[in-house]
């Protein structure tokens, strides 16, 4: 059995884009067992689960800006799809992604 391979900030530079269904989102608070509370663009705090395969490679803290996609059948959790680095969340800001005052 091998080691979890972690990647560093500068081999992440790839910018995922919300689509349709995905809003953008702040980590409040870390809860244990995978899960986080999520503050999102829309004004709802949401209980957040990190997906199998991004917990394995992207380290998760509070304060990171990260994309989630709510549930369709219980809209106070959401799935953890991405955490966005500080460069692209500059960029994020300055095209209109995140709202003023938002972090």
């Amino acid at each position: 059995m091998g080691k979890r391979k972690v990647l560093s900030e500068a081999e992440l530079k790839d910018l995922v884009l919300p689509e349709q269904g995905e809003l953008l989102g702040v980590v409040e608070k870390l809860l244990g067992s995978d899960h986080a509370m999520i503050r999102c663009t829309d004004e709802k705090v949401r209980l957040g689960r990190i997906r199998g395969k991004l917990k394995r490679k992207i380290w998760i803290r509070e304060g990171d800006v990260v994309l989630v996609a709510p549930w369709p059948f219980d809209d106070t959790k959401c799935d953890i799809l991405w955490r966005y680095t500080v460069a692209h969340v500059d960029w994020l800001k300055q095209n209109n992604y995140l709202p003023q005052g938002f972090i």
